[in-house]
């Protein structure tokens, strides 16, 4: 079934054309949800909102760029929206060092994706979601600004923090695999 098709048969509220929609994407929006989320069930919860959501508001799509990246902006609103709930703290974590790490490069390639991503996950909270909102989604510093709440500048400030955090973890493998 074309995106046309499942555009036009979830407007006219065809279950099984929803049905279609939700297995096509279902998959990659859990693993959105699971990088914002606290447990395996929030991001359910998550999922579930989004994808009422997208049908809720797909005569709004405009057929301007990429379905799924208008589907995936809902998600990830939907998973901000758990996440202000939470009243996130954006704080420093002490004990962090200032210096620049070097890591050597073939540390990078030796890391599998399931790896990268158990990583990110142990990050705190404030850390973990402008991460995954910067790099992950590709939102600017000052769109994470407006979206949580925060300044421009704290959102930078935790990405560095967070960057420098996943760089000491994988060091600490490094000297584990040694």
């Amino acid at each position: 079934m074309s995106e046309h098709e499942l555009i036009k048969g979830c407007i006219e509220q065809n279950p099984h054309t929803q049905r279609a929609l939700f297995e096509r994407y279902a998959g990659k929006f859990m693993s959105v949800c699971v990088r914002y989320a606290l447990d395996t069930m929030e991001a359910e919860d998550m999922l579930q909102e989004g994808f009422v959501r997208i049908f809720n508001n797909l005569h709004q799509f405009k057929h301007e760029g990429s379905f799924e990246g208008w589907m995936r902006r809902i998600v990830v609103n939907v998973c901000l929206k758990y996440i202000q709930k939470r009243k996130l703290p954006f704080k420093d974590i002490e004990g962090g060092s200032t210096q620049d790490i070097q890591v050597a490069p073939y540390i990078y390639g030796s890391l599998s994706e399931d790896d990268l991503m158990k990583l990110i996950s142990q990050l705190p909270d404030g850390y973990r979601i402008v991460f995954n909102l910067n790099v992950i989604e590709g939102y600017s510093h000052e769109e994470i600004g407006v979206m949580l709440g925060i300044e421009a500048s704290t959102s930078r400030s935790q990405l560095v923090k967070a960057r420098r955090m996943l760089q000491n973890q994988i060091i600490k493998l490094e000297k584990i695999a040694v």
